[in-house]
């Protein structure tokens, strides 16, 4: 079964707990570091559109990119920002022009279960990008999925719906399998129950940083999710940061 069909009408429920204004924060002083204080930006799976939403409040133009049609639809529920929404996989996203920057949060590339998928989204994002156009992205590592989360049960009710969340670390192959069971509260105040099954891989730090290079990118930092360290050992989400230095040839 596809992630995020079901799990979409509950998700924004679940993820009350994210940083997002934080995050944004944190993306918006990265570009205006670089220079890029507005102009057109791409949020590559999107999801629901709340880092979507939050970066359009502080003065982008917005384009948001996801592969679920469920996700979008939540999105476009929003009230209208003059957001442009495209249901696309983001292993092949194609775009009307470059664009001033690419962000992509929430572990969302980590949902690329091979190194070649993750070097084909950066070969896109070069692609896209205007020169000097700056790429954003948090990932999971290998300590979160093993030691943190790895073989544990994560379970949450709310007042209309809850959860089980069952996770199996694969050592061998670093992906982790998320079995998630729903029970949503319907009109009828009994409650449906749905399953979706999610993998992520786990990325070792350099290698992430050798695809960014082999696809035209220069990384210029690598954080620790809320500082400006280099992660550490204890590290469970890891921000990068790269720069498309090279000029385009048309």
């Amino acid at each position: 079964m596809e992630a995020y069909t079901e799990f979409a009408q509950v998700y924004e429920t679940f993820m009350d707990n994210v940083p997002y204004e934080e995050w944004c924060e944190g993306i918006c002083n990265i570009l205006q570091e670089h220079g890029i204080r507005d102009g057109l930006v791409l949020d590559l799976g999107c999801g629901t559109g709340t880092m979507t939403r939050l970066l359009r409040k502080k003065g982008y133009d917005m384009i948001g990119v996801d592969a679920s049609a469920e996700m979008l639809e939540i999105a476009r529920n929003h009230p209208d920002e003059g957001i442009l929404y495209l249901q696309q996989d983001m292993r092949e996203f194609e775009l009307y022009g470059t664009v001033s920057a690419v962000v992509c949060v929430c572990d969302s590339l980590n949902y690329l279960l091979e190194a070649e998928e993750l070097a084909q989204v950066f070969s896109l994002v070069h692609n896209y990008l205007d020169q000097n156009g700056v790429f954003i992205f948090d990932m999971n590592t290998i300590h979160k999925y093993r030691d943190v989360i790895g073989d544990s049960t994560i379970c949450e009710n709310r007042e209309d719906s809850s959860f089980i969340w069952e996770n199996f670390f694969d050592e061998e192959s670093s992906i982790n399998e998320y079995a998630l069971t729903l029970f949503v509260k319907q009109e009828n105040g009994l409650y449906a129950r749905y399953e979706e099954f999610h993998y992520q891989k786990a990325y070792e730090l350099e290698q992430v940083a050798v695809l960014l290079k082999e696809a035209g990118l220069t990384l210029v930092a690598v954080c620790e999710e809320g500082t400006t360290e280099k992660p550490g050992a204890d590290c469970e989400r890891a921000y990068f940061v790269a720069v498309r230095t090279q000029p385009h040839i048309f």
